[in-house]
């Protein structure tokens, strides 16, 4: 199983690496389109900001690289977002094989932009990557924009609104919390990615 982890910059690579080695898959962080293309499943993170992260990936040409990509695929965190077909965050547009445009999270009483923290997330539907994952699991997020709820929506979180936590659609699944950062509930999910389809 040869697993690679699109280089898009962020203080997480090291931490998804590691988790990842704790469930006994190495993993290799890559900006080589021939390791990517040719990997068994692939992931993309990002931390910060969509213009930032698509300008990285861009510089390493590797948008049609990620569109064209027919393997499992899983973004995470600011990855997710970057998967949709836009983010409102400076009106960027994005690599478009997830359909939905990113939006910015309402400020309100008891509920701060970033979302930080531990938030239940509600299974929607079944889907292997959710699979032995209770219902209502914490996973732990860290964001101010989210994709809202849609056909493609697996799993939900809320902030002042529900949003999507985690989505599906043909061979990308992504999750906006962070996997390597959620305990058990987040190693789960990273065994069933590598395992889907296999």
């Amino acid at each position: 199983m040869q697993v690679a982890i699109i280089d898009s910059g962020g203080a997480n690579i090291a931490s998804l690496q590691f988790a990842f080695e704790r469930i006994g898959v190495a993993a290799l962080l890559t900006t080589d389109t021939n390791v990517i293309k040719t990997a068994d499943r692939v992931l993309l993170p990002g931390v910060g900001a969509a213009r930032d992260a698509m300008t990285r990936l861009r510089d390493a040409d590797l948008i049609d690289t990620i569109r064209a990509l027919r393997q499992p695929v899983l973004g995470i965190c600011l990855g997710m977002q970057l998967l949709c077909d836009a983010s409102e965050e400076e009106n960027v547009d994005c690599l478009g094989v997830l359909p939905g445009v990113v939006t910015k999270l309402e400020v309100a009483t008891d509920y701060p932009v970033p979302n930080m923290g531990w938030c239940r997330t509600k299974n929607l539907a079944a889907h292997p990557l959710m699979r032995n994952i209770g219902d209502g699991s914490f996973f732990y997020y860290l964001h101010s924009y989210a994709l809202p709820v849609s056909q493609n929506t697996v799993a939900t979180a809320a902030h002042t609104e529900i949003f999507s936590a985690v989505v599906s659609h043909e061979n990308f699944v992504a999750a906006q919390f962070h996997p390597e950062l959620s305990s058990s509930a987040g190693a789960q999910l990273l065994k069933n990615f590598v395992q889907v389809g296999s």
